[in-house]
């Protein structure tokens, strides 16, 4: 077995983008535990892998109940299946804020759209309705010049990044007759937060 994860888990993500039966590759499970120890699972897009440290990037709105969780114990897991590939990866790890100049750079990309519902939307927060939802985003677009405009529109204070520093990640492969390949590597706390691709593997029973 390969001594790290990384290189075949950018390869999988690749094919999955790749794949014409996929529609969201990068569609990952994130699930959390909040301060007071109560579990919640949704999913998420995760926009940056960085091959060489084994780091998941994904971004939200912070004052969500995700981000509070994410803030309140600085950890979570991450679960990709493709079922068009027959795999999934499992990761988990520490979870820090990205730099707000990765935030700023990523919300800068996103349809001019996407910008507006994010000042328009308190995620997870109660609303009257649809209509009053959907008022809310016409009144927030004209602030910034209408949806088809090109004033430039900025990051929210409590929207950005997190950065999942795996401190392990496990491999399925579907195989006949369920004798699946299953392998997890693992690594200390220390290799994660620094990026260091050393780490140890252990074949799993499926």
């Amino acid at each position: 077995m390969a001594p790290s994860p990384l290189a075949m888990l950018a390869g999988w993500i690749a094919e999955a983008r790749a794949h014409p039966d996929i529609r969201n590759a990068d569609a990952v499970a994130l699930a959390t535990v909040d301060a007071e120890g109560e579990p919640d699972v949704r999913m998420v897009l995760a926009r940056g892998l960085d091959p060489l440290r084994g780091w998941i990037t994904f971004y939200t709105d912070r004052g969500s109940v995700k981000g509070r969780a994410l803030d309140a114990t600085g950890r979570a897991s991450l679960v990709f299946h493709w079922d068009a590939l027959a795999r999934q990866v499992r990761l988990g790890g520490r979870v820090i804020r990205a730099p707000d100049a990765d935030s700023d750079a990523y919300f800068a990309s996103r349809p001019r759209d996407s910008r507006i519902a994010a000042w328009t939307s308190e995620q997870s927060r109660p609303v009257a309705s649809r209509e009053a939802l959907e008022r809310t985003f016409e009144e927030t677009a004209r602030r910034w010049g209408g949806v088809d405009g090109d004033e430039a529109i900025p990051r929210p204070e409590d929207w950005g990044g997190y950065v999942v520093q795996a401190e392990r990640i496990e491999l399925w492969v579907e195989r006949a007759g369920r004798l699946h390949d299953r392998a997890r590597w693992t690594r200390s706390p220390e290799a994660a937060r620094e990026g260091d691709d050393r780490w140890r593997v252990t074949r799993l029973q499926p």
